[in-house]
Order: structure tokens, then C-alpha cells, then sequence
């Protein structure tokens, strides 16, 4: 007698809200290429959500959600090379991500790169005028006839 078990694998449902309405932002507003990118991202005709890391807490499960979002892992978010790590870690620090989470808790100015949520894709931003090409044109809606 053969017996089938039937299993269902559930996929987690995002602790961060995504919609097309509002872009979101994690960065790190001490950073010139965070303060750079909410500059972008603050001239588009979206709703905008800025997450300063330095100044609001970023749970694990949100830490994981965004390296999964980025399809890294969650080490792969912290800059090694920052002096903030290198004045506490090891370059060659070999954690799991919960040790991971703890280090990017401890010291959030550690993130590599700000990361926009622009409606359900995530970006990792490492030259702000980038976010430029990913928006809607400003313009989108308008019309051109009495704009011209």
C-alpha cells in the first residue's frame, strides 16, 4: 500500500508592504549616497516611505526580507570595509544570518548601499542618479497639449 503525502510549501507574506502607490527607501541618512537618493526618490510624484536605519529599528525579518528581495544573502548587505565594522569585526567575520542581523542592529551605518522598494522590486542603490531611470517619468498623466 502506497500512501501520498501532499505538502504544501508557504511562502512567507512580506512583512514590508509593497504597493505601486508609495516607493520606500532604507538608507542611512549620514551617508551622502542615502542623503543623494532621498533627494531622487522625494521628486517623484509617489507617495514616499524613508526608513533612516540610523534612526528607526529594522527587525530581522525585514533585514531578511530585503536581502531576499535584493536575491543576496543578508552578510552580503553589510560594508565590511566601513570603519564602524572594521573598528569591531573581523573582515573575515563567518556569522548565520541571526549573527548577521545582530551586527546590522548593532551598527546600521554598516549597510552598503540604500535599498528602494519601488512597488514590488527591490534595487540596491549604488549610484543615486540611477533611481532616476527607474521611476515613472514625472510627467506620466499630464497633458502634453497644455504643457508644451
Amino acid at each position: 500500500m502506497r500512501i501520498l503525502v501532499k505538502t504544501t510549501i508557504h511562502k512567507m507574506m512580506p512583512v514590508i508592504s509593497q504597493n505601486n502607490h508609495t516607493n520606500k527607501l532604507f538608507y542611512n541618512s549620514e551617508s551622502t549616497i542615502g542623503k543623494q537618493t532621498l533627494g531622487y526618490l522625494s521628486a517623484s510624484f509617489k507617495d514616499l516611505l524613508a526608513i533612516d536605519i540610523t534612526k528607526t529599528k529594522v527587525t530581522g525579518t525585514q533585514w531578511k526580507e530585503l536581502a531576499d528581495g535584493l536575491n543576496l544573502q543578508i552578510n552580503e548587505l553589510a560594508d565590511k570595509t566601513h570603519p564602524a565594522f572594521k573598528a569591531e569585526y573581523n573582515k573575515n567575520l563567518s556569522l548565520d544570518d541571526d549573527g548577521w542581523i545582530k551586527v546590522l542592529n548593532a551598527h546600521p551605518e554598516i549597510l552598503q548601499h540604500p535599498i528602494a522598494i519601488l512597488g514590488k522590486s527591490y534595487h540596491k542603490i549604488e549610484n543615486p542618479s540611477d533611481v532616476e531611470k527607474l521611476l515613472e517619468p514625472n510627467s506620466k498623466g499630464i497633458d502634453e497639449k497644455n504643457h508644451i
